[in-house]
């Protein structure tokens, strides 16, 4: 590894932004092991491309630097655009993810305890089919012929589990979905994956085969290590065959962070390329299918849920929402890609050795721009009527009135599980406390707190020495009605006393 490196702050009215995304690449950089690879490229992306990217060492050993447009391989980070596939020919009529793999593979057999079982392209996809993990056998098979995976599908997989019943990584059970693909369009999926996704989004250095660049100097060479670093062995290039579609691609920072983008702008109030595949198709891919069972799950975040989308893993984030990523591993190559669904905030790490563990990277650098950024939770943005329920509700406490007065937000349990004049009583006690409403509030909208879906808001009513907290949650019929009301105090913390301050109290 030189100690020659690349670093471009890309042109942009974000200063902050960019300034954020700069000093967390460089202190992820700094903390991660760079010797375990020749090269390393990494980059910070939102909706609008990148913010700023940095490299280092040479990805060809040859003396040349790494550059932002050099092409690594990025392994199974190639599912997300098989999945997109798979959907999009679900939202043409074409393919039906709950029918058996065995539709549209005939001679596909699966046993579970002895007995023939059936396997749904869904499951196949959300990796709970039931067959075992294979990751160190499906690295080296990634150019088997369609033939050989065909004489293996008829002799019949063994699985581990009934079907759908939990996750488990399977490369080889995904690629049967390409298989379907296939079979349905007539057309090789490296083909269609092109046609619906890398021509329409301008992906045009994303590719399945080495021998798909003409330039071959663009392309980072695959190396491993035994000896962290010390000694590395160039790596042929794994080849492309029946397992391509889950594990093939080659590509650059701005290709992925291009497609990136895509998919999280699914959330966004403007989806864009709507004509290449819908938001919430895109939204699917991107949330939890399959559950991760504790023994999988990431113990260094602070996470409420892990699991399996489809072709992407899904975090939900306590600090920042919903992270979306997948990476990618083969022999000579580490990859990694991750984003904030909320602001499509992201980062894409690439090293050509796999021993350079480019999640870590990844994941030390995300956290830092989403905190930097001050980026919390993604909370979900209320329905008008539980807006205008709170309204009437917030109207009603500071005008002292009993809720009895506007029984017609509310559905029946509320005023049978606390009658008004109790509800009433207890709010004078919580006054006595805060002191007097204040007469000038500011408006409603300012004093809100989204919930973490649209059913949900909480507000404040400001008093004299705290703050009256209100959360209501609504029942999601087609007249949407107030179910719960929660009515609390938060009280102005007083302020620390002094051994200054009782020297001249006396």
């Amino acid at each position: 590894m030189t100690a020659q490196h690349a670093e471009q702050r890309l042109d942009s009215p974000r200063a902050e932004t960019v300034r954020v995304a700069e000093s967390a690449l460089a202190a992820a950089f700094s903390a991660h092991d760079l010797r375990t690879a020749p090269a390393a490229l990494a980059a910070v992306f939102d909706r609008n491309g990148l913010i700023a990217w940095r490299g280092v060492g040479e990805p060809r050993r040859n003396g040349v630097a790494t550059e932002r447009d050099t092409v690594f391989r990025i392994a199974s980070m190639s599912k997300s655009f098989l999945a997109a596939t798979a959907l999009g020919l679900r939202d043409d009529g074409l393919l039906d993810l709950d029918r058996a793999i065995a539709e549209y593979v005939p001679g596909a057999r699966f046993l579970f305890d002895g007995s023939e079982a059936e396997v749904t392209l869904r499951q196949l996809l959300s990796n709970c089919s039931g067959m075992p993990e294979d990751n160190a056998w499906g690295d080296r098979m990634l150019g088997a012929s369609r033939e050989e995976i065909a004489l293996l599908a008829s002799d019949g997989f063994r699985l581990t589990a009934e079907p759908g019943e939990r996750y488990q990584y399977s490369n080889l059970g995904m690629s049967l979905v390409g298989r379907a693909i296939e079979a349905v369009t007539g057309r090789t999926i490296e083909h269609e994956v092109a046609r619906r996704f890398l021509e329409p989004l301008g992906l045009v250095n994303t590719r399945y085969r080495a021998s798909d660049y003409l330039e071959a100097e663009a392309l980072a060479r695959g190396y491993r290590t035994f000896d962290g670093g010390t000694i590395f062995a160039e790596e042929p290039y794994v080849g492309s065959g029946a397992l391509a579609c889950i594990g093939a691609l080659f590509s650059t920072l701005d290709d992925v962070a291009a497609w990136a983008s895509f998919l999280a702008s699914a959330f966004g109030e403007a989806p864009t390329h709507s004509d290449v595949l819908a938001a919430a198709s895109r939204r699917e891919l991107q949330r939890v299918h399959t559950v991760f069972p504790i023994d999988a799950c990431r113990t260094d975040k602070d996470l409420s849920a892990q699991g399996y989308g489809m072709g992407l893993v899904v975090e939900h984030d306590r600090r920042h929402g919903r992270i979306v990523q997948h990476s990618g591993g083969l022999p000579g190559f580490s990859s990694h890609m991750r984003w904030h669904a909320q602001t499509g905030l992201g980062v894409v790490v690439f090293g050509n050795s796999d021993e350079f563990g480019a999640e870590r990277l990844a994941s030390r650098c995300l956290p830092a721009v989403l905190a930097g950024l001050g980026v919390g939770a993604d909370l979900a943005q209320p329905w008008p009527e539980v807006l205008e329920h709170a309204a009437t509700i917030d109207a009603a406490l500071r005008a002292d009135e009993p809720l009895d007065t506007i029984a017609a937000v509310f559905a029946d349990n509320v005023l049978l599980d606390l009658p008004a004049d109790i509800r009433k009583r207890r709010v004078a006690e919580l006054l006595e406390t805060l002191g007097a409403i204040a007469t000038v509030q500011a408006p409603l909208g300012d004093r809100t707190r989204n919930g973490a879906n649209g059913s949900a808001l909480s507000w404040g009513i400001q008093c004299e020495r705290g703050t009256l907290l209100c959360e209501i949650q609504v029942i999601g019929l087609k007249t949407p009605l107030v179910q719960a009301i929660d009515i609390t105090a938060l009280e102005i913390a007083a302020p620390d006393i002094t051994a200054a301050d009782i020297t001249a109290a006396d």
